[in-house]
């Protein structure tokens, strides 16, 4: 895989001091050697999965918002809780032969864990530029051919960078350790250059010159179409627009701005449980709503296309001050279009119709 050497760099740092960490819990030599790194996707990746595997998730929060997740195959993962756990050689055996996992192997083995996650920590905190924060979740169990994939379990849909580590043991054989990151997420640990491509793809948007004076963008038809392939899908409940804004009167301001369209509009900040304010709702638009859309407000649009994977929602963010290069990254984290502060009611009201398919008042 071509690309992200600052991720992998930060990756295999990490997994080394996370093998040589968790061998001093365990009492063994462990080590965790990335060796490999490939593009891939969730269908391939668990479709070629012969064995169970432990799916943990890490919920990555400051200004690089978004989720990853560590993949061990449950037979090495029982061997690990087992030998913490001080069972004997020929019970491990059996329990690995048979794939036997009690409560007690969780437990131990989200101890193990968590060893990789606070490795993780030390090493991101102290490469990445802008404040992170790796938080681990629950391990989830994943049996091919008996468990269904479902768009969310055991994670979501979507293309993924795909890093895999040896694990070696003296006296065990045990496989691999995967660490599955989607690619937007990933985009925000390690930047990737530009493609021309991307600099020619511009939104609806008011884009500010050099001169600090706006211009209208190229790409209305472009943009239009997007969003009509997006209204395609639709999921139950009551027609919706989520808006999302720290500041409390221009929050305000958006809902009523919007209040046109007659749907529902569900509010809350940028830290919001966006699980929540989507439950029940069938969301037409994100609108998203920062101060310099900086990598953290920008973040959030990875938030909202993790929660609706299956269909892409059309997302307008604004902000106060936006250049070429913060509406380039709009565009790539997931936004269809943007909007400058102070509102201009018309210009709002003309692209919330546009996306929610709706004729303007």
């Amino acid at each position: 895989m071509d690309g992200y050497t600052t991720l992998y760099g930060m990756l295999e740092t990490a997994l080394k001091q996370a093998g040589e960490e968790s061998g001093m819990l365990l009492g063994q030599e462990l080590s965790i050697d990335l060796s490999d790194s490939l593009s891939t996707n969730k269908t391939s990746y668990f479709g070629g999965l012969d064995d169970s595997c432990f799916v943990l998730g890490i919920d990555s929060g400051e200004a690089y918002g978004g989720q990853f997740y560590l993949v061990f195959l449950l037979r090495d993962a029982i061997v690990m809780s087992s030998i913490l756990l001080g069972i004997p050689p020929a019970r491990i055996q059996e329990k690995k032969r048979l794939s036997i996992s009690e409560n007690d192997d969780i437990d131990a083995f989200s101890e193990i864990a968590n060893m990789v996650n606070g490795a993780l920590n030390t090493v991101f905190q102290g490469t990445l530029p802008n404040k992170v924060r790796l938080k681990l979740l629950s391990p989830k169990k994943y049996i091919p051919d008996i468990d269904e994939l479902s768009s969310e379990e055991p994670l979501p849909d979507g293309d993924y960078l795909m890093f895999r580590s040896k694990l070696e043991m003296p006296g065990q054989e045990l496989n691999h350790l995967d660490v599955l990151i989607p690619v937007a997420l990933g985009n925000l640990y390690d930047p990737q250059p530009e493609e021309e491509v991307e600099e020619a793809a511009v939104v609806t948007a008011e884009t500010p010159s050099a001169d600090g004076k706006a211009v209208e963008a190229d790409g209305e038809e472009k943009s239009e179409g997007v969003a009509a392939e997006a209204a395609v899908a639709e999921s139950p409940g009551v027609d919706s627009i989520v808006v999302l804004e720290d500041n409390e009167e221009q929050r305000q301001q958006m809902v009523d701005l919007v209040s046109f369209t007659g749907f529902q509009i569900a509010e809350g900040t940028l830290n919001a449980d966006l699980k929540e304010l989507f439950a029940g709702r069938n969301v037409k638009l994100v609108i998203i709503g920062s101060q310099d859309a900086d990598d953290r407000e920008l973040a959030v649009c990875i938030k909202v296309n993790a929660i609706r994977q299956d269909f892409p929602l059309p997302i307008i963010m604004s902000a106060e001050c936006w250049t070429r290069t913060a509406v380039l990254k709009a565009l790539k984290y997931g936004a269809r279009d943007i909007i400058i502060k102070p509102f201009n009611g018309e210009d709002v009201t003309s692209k919330v119709s546009r996306y929610c398919k709706i004729a303007p008042v």
